[in-house]
């Protein structure tokens, strides 16, 4: 039996959260992630900025390193960081996650959970995905 977990990531950190994910994948469940766009990293925003703008233009445009641009590939991006992907259980993993802007219709009458270490409480700076992915 697999396990089908349903994460709304709204107002979550990004890295935490998605610590949270590649354990739960390494585990054997599967995971799926809405609202990926409105997850925050939690710093500077200009700072930030700069970070994902040199991990853009970093390597060549034909034979990589690609990083992404879309709120969703980030956030694949960052959980495929932590997890031994190039692994048969790491990918294995990595396949069991599906990211998707905002709520498809599919998964409307779904229950989603929030993890509770990942909660921005406001008290910093941050900057969403859909910010950040539109600025890189």
């Amino acid at each position: 039996m697999i396990l089908m977990m349903y994460i709304d990531a709204k107002d979550m950190i990004l890295g935490r959260l998605a610590s949270a994910t590649a354990k739960k994948l390494l585990n054997g469940e599967s995971v799926c992630v809405v609202n990926a766009e409105k997850s925050v990293i939690v710093g500077r925003p200009e700072t930030i900025i700069a970070e994902y703008k040199e991990k853009r233009a970093r390597g060549d445009p034909y034979h990589g390193p690609f990083f992404p641009r879309t709120p969703d590939r980030i956030f694949k991006r960052t959980v495929r960081g932590m997890l031994p992907y190039k692994t048969a259980r790491g990918s294995e993993a990595l396949k069991r996650l599906k990211v998707f802007i905002s709520i498809p219709a599919g998964l409307k009458d779904k229950e989603f959970t929030a993890v509770k270490d990942a909660e921005n409480k406001g008290e910093q700076k941050f900057i969403t995905l859909e910010k950040l992915s539109g600025l890189i």
